[in-house]
């Protein structure tokens, strides 16, 4: 009697394990594989809060799927379908990530420090992974995302500054050199040091964020909004601000940018 108790509480705690998307931290990619094969678009695969750090998943449509927590550093996420996934407060610190769409991703306050994004030194705009429409509110993100497609992204009040203090290793800031990024949305965020040369920036919202020592070099900033930005020290040679608003009211604006 007490074997059979056991057994039927065993029975169902797998069943909730795979309801919920995993029994353990102790995943392996053939389970995350079957756990996308079994799910639906009303019971999308759930890894929120799983350790998943180092796991090669490349390749894999996690579209929709519940990563919400989950620690995915140093994961391999090449070429991996991430669109509309929850990432939210997800670590993606030193994750491989060329080639893989975040597209309308819900990444919320997560961390993405020094993600790989090229084969070589520096990114292309097919390598570079896609976050058009993803929402980085709150987000820290270090990372190169130049020549990539981000239009439309939300970083509103995120971490891309970089910190001054911890530059042993030579400048680590947020790089957006040639991206797209229309329409994004920077109001309140930490972007000091940022780098936006020749980016495509119109219309996107600037609005009360800390602009200290960015480089907008060449960029379109057509439309864009900078009431209440602090841009001291930024510089904007060549950049194209044809019908930018709030430039009276940020500070350190140049006068004739």
């Amino acid at each position: 009697m007490k074997n059979r108790f056991l057994s039927l509480v065993f029975s169902i705690a797998v069943a909730i394990g795979h309801v919920g998307g995993a029994l353990a931290d102790e995943l392996t990619a053939d389970e995350i594989q079957g756990e996308l094969d079994a799910a639906t678009p009303e019971q999308p695969a759930d890894f929120s809060g799983h350790d998943l750090s180092r796991l090669d998943l490349s390749g894999m449509d996690l579209s929709g799927a519940n990563l919400a927590g989950a620690n995915l550093s140093n994961a391999r996420l090449q070429d991996t379908k991430l669109i509309g996934a929850n990432l939210k407060g997800a670590n993606l610190d030193g994750a491989w990530l060329i080639g893989a769409d975040f597209s309308n991703a819900n990444l919320q306050n997560a961390h993405m420090f020094g993600p790989v994004v090229a084969q070589g030194l520096e990114p292309s705009r097919e390598q570079s992974p896609v976050f058009a429409g993803a929402d980085l509110s709150g987000a820290r993100v270090i990372a190169k995302l130049s020549q990539g497609n981000d239009e439309n992204a939300n970083f509103s009040s995120g971490e891309l500054g970089a910190d001054m203090g911890n530059q042993s290793m030579g400048l680590m800031r947020f790089e957006a050199e040639g991206a797209h990024l229309a329409g994004a949305d920077f109001s309140n965020a930490s972007l000091n040091h940022a780098l936006f040369r020749f980016a495509d920036l119109t219309g996107a919202d600037f609005t009360g964020a800390d602009l200290r020592s960015a480089e907008f070099d060449g960029a379109n900033l057509s439309r864009a909004k900078f009431a209440g930005a602090d841009a001291t020290g930024a510089s904007f040679d060549s950049a194209t601000l044809t019908d930018a608003s709030g430039l009276d009211q940020a500070k350190g604006m140049p006068a004739s940018p």
